[in-house]
């Protein structure tokens, strides 16, 4: 099916809450595996946001030892639980970067504090990918994995508080970004522009996999879904947040 694999550490998933800068709750997946984690994650989900899907990633997540956190991106948007895909997709040019991304933050804290690590490094798919991308340039996590994030805003989404993931893309932690080669979200020359960004910066790499479209790895519903390069996408990221 092209899943994550099973890691050997006994996983345990809650939801929880976390309190926002402007008072929001965000509803927040947490796993984490029995002992004492490797490392903290948060987990930064598609645009359909936290549900059953990502509360099985996070346990996959946790079954290789990571501490994992999952907010909810569009917790600021009233009547976000009834939005469809267009609806959310209508929405995202009102999305706030500075918020989102300290949502994000926030959620390292969670995992700071509860999980006692002190590595969080950060990791999303899709329009999750994105916003991996661009909290990779904020100075708070340690490593990211972004999987065919948005390097440039799509037309549709951009709005006067929503930057281009290019913008900071020279001045990241260490960053594994994962494309399909056939991905209309994210074009050729997109790609390059972020090669070219990352060009001088060590443990920064770009993975391209041809013929493969935007969503492959992490929806096995999905027509889209490659299970063997799903396979290897995850080997990759796991090696490189776990060494």
């Amino acid at each position: 099916m092209g899943l994550l694999a099973e890691g050997t550490h006994e996983p345990f998933v809650e939801r929880v809450t976390i309190r926002s800068a402007d008072g929001t709750t965000v509803p927040t997946i947490h796993a984490r595996p029995e002992g004492l984690p490797l490392g903290g994650l948060v987990l930064v989900t598609d645009i359909m946001g936290v549900r059953e899907l990502f509360d099985d990633t996070a346990r996959r997540l946790a079954s290789h030892g990571l501490a994992v956190a999952a907010p909810e991106p569009f917790a600021h948007v009233p009547g976000y639980e009834s939005l469809d895909a267009n609806a959310r997709m209508a929405q995202m040019k009102d999305l706030v970067d500075d918020v989102q991304l300290d949502d994000l933050a926030r959620a390292a804290d969670l995992l700071v504090v509860e999980d006692d690590v002190s590595d969080v490094a950060v990791l999303g798919f899709c329009m999750g990918g994105m916003y991996t991308l661009k909290a990779a340039a904020t100075g708070r996590f340690d490593r990211a994995v972004a999987f065919y994030g948005m390097i440039r805003l799509p037309d549709a989404w951009r709005g006067p508080r929503q930057r281009d993931a290019l913008d900071t893309a020279a001045d990241t932690c260490p960053t594994l970004a994962i494309f399909g080669g056939d991905d209309p979200f994210t074009p050729t020359e997109d790609i390059d522009a972020l090669r070219a960004a990352f060009a001088d910066l060590p443990d920064h790499e770009v993975v391209v996999y041809p013929g493969a479209q935007h969503g492959f790895v992490h929806a096995p519903d999905r027509d889209a879904h490659r299970p063997d390069d799903a396979a290897d996408a995850w080997r990759r990221a796991l090696s490189f947040l776990l060494g």
